[in-house]
């Protein structure tokens, strides 16, 4: 599959701001993406602001991330017992202004979610930053061009920032096949030209990613697969 690499763009900016509806496995994306930069030599940081889900929270990967060189922000208090509180530490500033740092900052689902970008909108609101959407199109609210357009559209009113780019992460967890993948990227495509904003990552689980060798699949031109792993999903999910 000559289409196929481990995408970590060097055109990226220093920081990304990761949104997408709940479901949408916008966190998983943002954990990968802080590992790989990591990985990469980068000195990275992820950035908790989610205060609106309490679940599935890039925090409760501190220890693995941390292990892997990755920087992690989030509440005040520094305890999990306590990570339900809607308390931001001050430090999370830090990475924000540290001009060496790559910060990827995970953001709470949805258009309320995405409220809290306003409180530090000093940083976001410059050359540095981006904001890109997670979608998944096996969602309800995000399975039309329509619905994903009007989700994009009520962040950037909430915020006051433009998404810079999409995020096809479409999947059905540990169900999601070859089929899924292409139909989030078409979905995807069809939203970037109605937003005039590019399709920057097509996201896919590694099982998934040896299915499509398997077939030899073939893919369109412009489709360069993310390989992930679900860091997020708790073993006994799955017992």
């Amino acid at each position: 599959m000559n289409n196929y690499k481990h995408l970590i763009d060097e055109k990226r900016k220093r920081i990304t701001i990761v949104v997408g509806h709940y479901g949408s496995g916008k966190t998983e994306f943002a954990v990968n993406l802080a590992l790989d930069s990591a990985t990469a030599g980068k000195k990275t940081a992820l950035v908790d602001l989610d205060i609106a889900n309490v679940y599935f929270r890039s925090r409760e990967r501190q220890q693995l991330l941390e292990e892997n060189g990755v920087q992690v922000y989030s509440n005040m208090y520094h305890h999990e017992i306590t990570a339900d509180l809607p308390a931001l530490a001050s430090s999370i500033r830090k990475p924000l202004e540290d001009k060496l740092c790559k910060t990827i900052v995970d953001v709470g689902g949805d258009w309320s979610g995405a409220r809290i970008l306003n409180q530090f909108s000093k940083y976001f609101g410059n050359k540095e930053a981006e904001m890109l959407c997670v979608i998944n199109a096996n969602r309800p609210d995000t399975e039309t061009v329509n619905g994903a357009y009007y989700h994009i559209r009520r962040i950037e009113d909430e915020t006051g920032f433009r998404v810079n780019g999409l995020v096809n992460n479409t999947h059905m967890l540990m169900e999601t096949w070859i089929e899924d993948i292409m139909k989030g990227y078409w979905l995807c495509s069809c939203l970037s030209q109605k937003l005039q904003i590019p399709l920057v990552f097509n996201c896919c689980m590694e099982e998934v990613l040896t299915r499509f060798k398997e077939k030899k699949t073939k893919l369109p031109d412009d489709l360069i697969l993310y390989p992930i792993k679900l860091y997020m999903r708790p073993s006994w999910l799955d017992r």
